[in-house]
């Protein structure tokens, strides 16, 4: 594990939430934000409304920003989250994890959550300087980020999709050539 669980979760959130908005959307229905929230296991008030998911998805922009930022973009933005949302970083322990932190109310709205999260896995990634685990999908045709969590540092693609489509080109490729 490069680092805690927590830091995991949040940084394949925000990259799933920030893919999110390429073509096709897949963040446009009430429907589709609780299976968000339940896949990535976030916790405290979750209002289940039209309001909150304009909230969320207003977040996507932001966040492919912060994961694609360089060092010193990522910490202004970091820094910027944390103050603006008036993040409270503690130890809690809930739901079968160990201790971990939280740094926003439970009752917070989601969208609150979900930014300070990111903004507090992204400390571990800048202190680790680990940036170079996050990086934009190595298919030409795709814009997705990437978050890679490999041992071996390996990943280059944000789907399985994305890294067939490019093997089956390069084979087409060398069967024409």
């Amino acid at each position: 594990m490069v680092f805690t669980h927590d830091t995991d979760m949040a940084l394949q959130a925000a990259a799933v939430l920030a893919n999110s908005a390429l073509e096709p959307d897949t963040l446009t229905t009430v429907a589709e934000l609780d299976a968000f929230y339940t896949e990535f296991r976030y916790t405290g008030a979750h209002a289940r409304d039209a309001a909150e998911l304009a909230a969320v998805r207003a977040l996507r922009g932001p966040l492919r920003e912060l994961l694609t930022a360089d060092r010193d973009t990522a910490v202004r933005l970091v820094n910027r989250t944390l103050a603006e949302r008036d993040a409270r970083p503690q130890l809690v322990r809930h739901d079968g994890w160990d201790y971990h932190l939280h740094a926003t109310d439970a009752a917070a709205p989601l969208a609150d959550r979900i930014a300070v999260e990111t903004a507090m896995a992204m400390v571990d990634v800048i202190r680790a300087d680990e940036l170079g685990r996050l990086a934009v999908c190595a298919d030409d045709t795709c814009e997705g980020v990437v978050v890679d969590l490999s041992r071996n540092r390996s990943r280059r693609f944000c789907s399985t999709a994305c890294g067939n489509r490019v093997a089956a080109a390069a084979y087409r490729a060398r069967r024409s050539g």
